[in-house]
């Protein structure tokens, strides 16, 4: 893969659900003051796609499960690995396709069930899958233009319904709840991405451009959520933005120009089914490789279909309703995202780092 097209797909992988579901968590926590939070977690969510790329790049060749396997020994390595991949698979593809199916049947298509929806959605995703990583970055070139168009259109067109005053007064309650809106904002937008370093190292041409391009495509990923937050608090307000389920397209049912160009936020939703899809297909995408990896098959393609049809059932099973999903994005996917997302990453740079003290101190006659 070229450097364009790692940064096209990740931007579509960073914006994926979160578009819908950040600034809702953020607006309850932070009021009105979302959007510095926002900021804050864009900055440190750039740290640590950083601190990924350069874990990636002391063993370029290598996958997430290859260095774990690497640094960790072979047999304390590879169980690792399949608790982390096991844990990833359960959490990750199962949550987004609860969160489209929710939110087709809450806002667009209430009288179809839920099930429908998710079923048919990941056999799309499963063909996708079964193409291979080159079909999907060329698919993500073509449909690119599309998902930076209606944002521009959305951005644009609520510009008429910005009022100023929703974002005052500026930190009101101080720093304090500043900090647990950009802990989820990064946990969100930016955790996510170790999914790319389950496959990403071997397909990429140049290692030091490809890494670069996803710290680009994650800063332009990350930028498009902070301003559907700051949208969402100055157009609708702190209070509405943290009631509702899904503010950004509350945020799409205002626009309303002269009257006639308004009720247009069906076309909207394109957006988020086109970044959704992403989000999902490169979930599978990784674990598919990661599995394979794993278990030494040759081949990723035959356990596609089984484990994306176990992921429609993770997505129904998992999340019975809409309050226990809101209740699992803060009690349940913050404490594992910190652990599988800083904390592993942590280990294996202190393990890497210790390697490299003892070597420089025995060199090799």
């Amino acid at each position: 893969m070229s450097a364009r097209q790692i940064t096209i797909m990740t931007v579509l992988f960073t914006v994926g659900s979160a578009i819908l579901i950040i600034p809702s968590g953020m607006a309850a926590t932070a009021k009105q003051d979302a959007w510095i939070a926002a900021l804050v977690g864009l900055a440190c969510g750039l740290l640590l796609v950083a601190f990924y790329n350069a874990i990636s790049l002391w063993y370029p060749q290598l996958t997430l499960i290859g260095i774990m396997e690497k640094l960790l020994g072979k047999w304390l390595g590879k169980t690792a690995a399949i608790l982390f991949v096991a844990t990833w698979f359960v959490i990750t593809p199962g949550a987004t396709l609860y969160y489209l199916g929710n939110f087709l049947t809450t806002q667009i298509m209430p009288e179809t069930p839920i099930k429908a929806i998710n079923i048919l959605f990941i056999l799309v995703v499963v063909m996708g899958v079964r193409l291979g990583i080159e079909v999907i970055v060329r698919a993500a070139e073509l449909l690119f233009p599309v998902v930076m168009l209606l944002f521009a259109a959305l951005f644009l067109l609520v510009l008429t319904q910005l009022k100023p005053d929703n974002a005052l007064p500026v930190l009101e309650s101080g720093v304090r709840p500043i900090w647990p809106a950009a802990l989820s904002y990064v946990c969100t937008v930016f955790l996510p991405q170790l999914s790319l370093f389950l496959f990403l190292p071997p397909s990429m041409n140049r290692a030091r451009e490809g890494r670069k391009a996803v710290l680009i495509g994650s800063a332009i990923g990350g930028t498009i959520i902070a301003v559907i937050v700051a949208l969402s608090i100055l157009v609708l307000g702190p209070e509405i933005t943290g009631r509702s389920l899904y503010p950004s397209y509350e945020l799409a049912k205002k626009i309303n120009i002269g009257n006639f160009l308004q009720r247009i936020e069906s076309f909207m939703a394109v957006l988020w089914m086109i970044t959704l899809y992403f989000r999902v297909t490169l979930y599978l995408y990784a674990i598919s490789s990661a599995t394979s990896e794993l278990f030494g098959l040759k081949n990723y393609r035959p356990v596609v279909l089984p484990l994306g049809l176990i992921a429609v059932v993770l997505s129904i099973v998992n999340f019975p309703n809409a309050s226990f999903h809101q209740t699992w994005d803060t009690k349940t996917w913050i404490p594992y995202a910190i652990t599988a997302g800083i904390f592993l990453p942590l280990l294996l740079s202190g393990v890497h780092l210790i390697r490299r003290v003892k070597e420089s101190r025995n060199p090799k006659n």
